[in-house]
C-alpha cells in the first residue's frame, strides 16, 4: 500500500508501522494560512482520489477525527491561533509525515 497520497491541498499518509492514517487539508490564500490534521480510517484513506473534484476528497477527510489546527489569516488580531485537539495523534502524524518525506528523497 502506498504510504502517501496527493491531492489539491490534501495530503494524506499511511504509516505501516503503526496501521493509522492521517489526513491534511491545506488552505494558502493572500489573506494567510490554515491547516487542519485529520486521523483517518482505512475506508476513508483508501476511497481518496476516486472523486472527480477535490472538494468531495475535502468531504470524506472531515467526517474523520480532527487533531490539529493551525489558522494564520489576517481576519485574526491576536496572531497565528494553534489548536491540538488529540495530542498523541498529532504526535503520530508528525512521525509518518516525516517517515514519508525522507523516503521520498
Amino acid at each position: 500500500m502506498k504510504t502517501k497520497k496527493e491531492g489539491n491541498n490534501r495530503p494524506a499518509y499511511y504509516d505501516p508501522d503503526t496501521k493509522r492514517y492521517f489526513a491534511e487539508i491545506i488552505y494558502t490564500s493572500r489573506e494567510g494560512r490554515e491547516q487542519y490534521n485529520y486521523e483517518i480510517t482505512q475506508d476513508i484513506y483508501g476511497r481518496l482520489g476516486t472523486f472527480s473534484d477535490d472538494v468531495e476528497n475535502e468531504r470524506l477527510i472531515k467526517s474523520a477525527q480532527m487533531t490539529y489546527s493551525f489558522e494564520n489569516t489576517m481576519y485574526g488580531t491576536l496572531g497565528p491561533e494553534r489548536t491540538v485537539w488529540d495530542k498523541e495523534a498529532n504526535e503520530a502524524m508528525d512521525k509518518c509525515v516525516k517517515k514519508a518525506e525522507k523516503k521520498g528523497r
